[in-house]
């Protein structure tokens, strides 16, 4: 994101003063959201947007690798597909045979530890070792041959020591602040997402919980220290959580000593490292990302839920061709339109009942579940607000139109009860309240009764307060719907209760 703004390679002070105040303000925002207690915002990156955007991310991520693995020096800083595969057959010219070989053969190399280590997990430690190998026999192999070929490019010189501290390359004004508050916020919520993700993943397998907030105060805090220390965005990774797990790492000794190996490595081991190939680094980063792209996941979502696999499919195509935050602000918004239409087009069920359980459930579900003559029972799958009352309204009225029709066809007894199921009803505002009593008018100038089943807790509270319940009267309002059948039949045809086997 930096980088289509600033290049390193032409401005580098004003590159990295940008990318360490948007790591300072990342930490910042994480931080505040973990103290105030708002983890409940990073829940509308549902999983199908992250799983689109991490697939279109590793997408674009693989080909810029393309520059490394095909040994090339002209290539395109921008993160969307065309221009990126623009600038890899606009160079061919700067294909190097050498490079291409070594890094496929590489490539394959850790692609096959890959799949060793993820068929047999006891063998982990192949695929975690992979990399270390791979870079030290590259590196071997490219001095061995440094006298004879210049085509395969190399890291070169590295400086030994830690990072300088970066507090004087904080800047909270110029014109690229608006650029750095933008990278701050998105890298952010992404690293808490995955961060918090990766945490909950581990937590479920070791049966222990994890408290969000203190998660979110913890990075937020990391990111703040090391924006002052030359740090990048940072969050809990997957990969390495992993490595530590299959080795049997149960305390934070663990990255104590990962922490002191990449001390010891950074202030003596850096001229090691001088004819490491590029190409070796570019076959590490696409092996890693590669495992990002889950299309057995998007199958899955297509299966279950066509609406997510939209959001994830928009997360990935707004990825790839526009921008990450594009593409994530478009699955975002077609996330937050699933939870508005669920919530202003609820499901409406006509339920029958089940002999061999006694109980009710939707005709259209249960192939078992037969009407009650002369009763329309209605389920409501969702809370009674002002946003789907009239919706709610008039889908009940709807039904009750259509069973009248479909007896009437059929020559059955006429309508005389409407039993609205209250039970998945969670909650109810005033609207909802104004909706049943209007519900009820209409009825019964059509001479039809209209109950209550099971209305919760603070719904019955709300319908008692309102005072809506006594126009409803002492037949009105019952606990089950059984209990309504019963009782209202039995005024009818006393002979016959359906409660009786």
């Amino acid at each position: 994101m930096i980088s289509q703004a600033v290049q390193y390679n032409k401005e580098p002070t004003l590159y990295l003063q940008i990318a360490f105040t948007a790591t300072l303000f990342s930490g910042l925002m994480q931080t505040a959201m973990g103290f105030f207690r708002l983890g409940f915002i990073i829940d509308f990156l549902s999983k199908a947007t992250l799983l689109g955007f991490m697939a279109g991310s590793a997408v674009i991520v693989s080909l810029q690798q393309l520059k490394g693995l095909l040994g090339m020096v002209h290539f395109t800083s921008k993160m969307q597909i065309v221009p990126v595969l623009t600038a890899v057959f606009s160079h061919r010219d700067e294909w190097t045979w050498q490079s291409v070989v070594m890094g496929v053969c590489f490539l394959m190399f850790l692609l096959t530890t890959r799949q060793i280590s993820a068929r047999n997990p006891k063998l982990f430690w192949i695929s975690a070792a992979a990399p270390l190998v791979s870079v030290i026999l590259s590196t071997i192999i490219v001095y061995l041959i440094r006298n004879n070929t210049h085509a395969i490019q190399t890291i070169g010189h590295l400086p030994k020591g830690v990072n300088p501290p970066s507090v004087n390359l904080i800047h909270f004004s110029g014109p690229h602040l608006g650029l750095a508050l933008k990278v701050g916020i998105i890298t952010g919520i992404l690293a808490l997402t995955e961060g918090i993700a990766v945490g909950r993943t581990f937590a479920a397998m070791e049966n222990y919980q994890v408290d969000g907030n203190k998660e979110m105060i913890a990075l937020g805090l990391m990111n703040i220290v090391g924006s002052c220390a030359s740090c990048f965005v940072t969050t809990g990774s997957f990969s390495r959580s992993a490595v530590n797990y299959n080795a049997g790492a149960r305390t934070v000794v663990s990255n104590i000593i990962m922490a002191t190996t990449v001390l010891i490595t950074l202030l003596f081991l850096m001229p090691l490292f001088h004819y490491t190939p590029n190409l070796i680094l570019a076959a590490i980063i696409i092996t890693a990302v590669i495992g990002l792209i889950d299309y057995q996941g998007a199958l899955h979502l297509w299966k279950v839920d066509k609406l997510d696999c939209v959001a994830c499919l928009s997360s990935f195509f707004g990825v790839l061709f526009i921008s990450v935050p594009i593409g994530l602000a478009i699955a975002v918004g077609i996330s937050v339109f699933k939870i508005l239409l669920n919530v202003t087009r609820p499901n409406t069920n006509v339920m029958g009942y089940i002999s061999s359980t006694r109980t009710f459930q939707s005709l259209s579900r249960y192939s078992t579940a037969v009407r009650v003559p002369s009763f329309v029972i209605i389920a409501v799958e969702a809370p009674f607000y002002f946003a789907n009352s009239n919706y709610l309204q008039e889908r009940i009225l709807r039904w009750t139109r259509e069973e009248e029709e479909r007896m009437k066809a059929k020559q059955e007894p006429a309508i005389k009860c409407v039993i609205i199921d209250m039970t998945a009803v969670t909650a109810i505002d005033t609207s909802g309240i104004d909706t049943i009593c209007e519900l009820r008018r209409i009825l019964e100038k059509r001479s039809l009764k209209l109950v209550l089943a099971n209305p919760v807790g603070n719904v019955m509270e709300k319908l008692f307060k309102s005072n809506a319940l006594e126009a409803f009267g002492l037949d009105g309002l019952y606990l089950t719907v059984s209990e309504a059948v019963d009782d209202i039949s039995s005024s009818w045809k006393p002979e016959k209760p359906l409660a009786e086997p």
